[in-house]
């Protein structure tokens, strides 16, 4: 059944880790948006009272959003990859996330046989979490669970939850030459004109009103 036809189309979220030595990013394209996406902003006072007014950096701000996969359309339509693994893949891509490259533990584990006291460095990737044009912020994973729902004969999972919990990396986080600094720092300077926006409008409002 076909969309109405005056329904704007809705941009999937998504997380996409970068990692210098890998030539393909990977991509998780949320299957569905999640309904809602919970923030929350600590902010860094100068002298880290309760009433400071001055701030010391960006605020500590973290994310939460839960994520759901499902693979029952794919199964319908016979899909290859459904029938054989469920959501196993997408799930796999978002757990990638949270673990160290394993060609970094097996150089190490080399190292180590060796006598080396050199470990390859634990340089990981760039992840975005994307949420619209105007939201790109690099992030780091904190916190994630799986609710698994429904498997299939072979016990591959078919229908799950994901929670993640993401600390958004300000410029105070990251350095800056890191790609990240740039980034961030341009979804503050965007954050401050939609503000400038807001006050323009809101005086706009108050003056046609007396």
């Amino acid at each position: 059944m076909s969309a109405f036809p005056g329904t704007p189309r809705t941009l999937k979220g998504a997380l996409v880790a970068i990692d210098p030595l890998v030539p393909v990013p990977t991509v998780v394209l949320f299957q569905y948006n999640p309904h809602t996406l919970t923030r929350q902003l600590e902010a860094r006072g100068a002298d880290g009272g309760p009433a400071a007014t001055s701030y010391t950096g960006a605020p500590v701000e973290t994310i939460n959003v839960e994520v759901e996969l499902d693979a029952t359309d794919g199964l319908e339509t016979q899909d290859p990859l459904a029938v054989s693994l469920g959501v196993h893949p997408q799930l796999a891509a978002l757990e990638k996330l949270v673990y160290p490259p394993s060609a970094r533990i097996i150089a190490n584990t080399v190292l180590a046989a060796l006598g080396s006291i050199e470990v390859v460095p634990p340089q990981g990737p760039l992840i975005l979490f994307i949420w619209g044009p105007r939201r790109v912020l690099p992030v780091s994973v904190k916190q994630f669970s799986i609710v698994e729902e429904a498997h299939d004969p072979q016990l591959n999972p078919i229908r799950a939850r994901v929670s993640l919990g993401l600390r958004v990396l300000s410029t105070d986080d990251l350095g800056p030459m890191h790609p990240g600094h740039a980034l961030f720092l341009a979804h503050q300077i965007a954050k401050e004109v939609m503000a400038g926006l807001a006050s323009v409008t809101s005086t706009a409002s108050a003056l046609s009103a007396s």
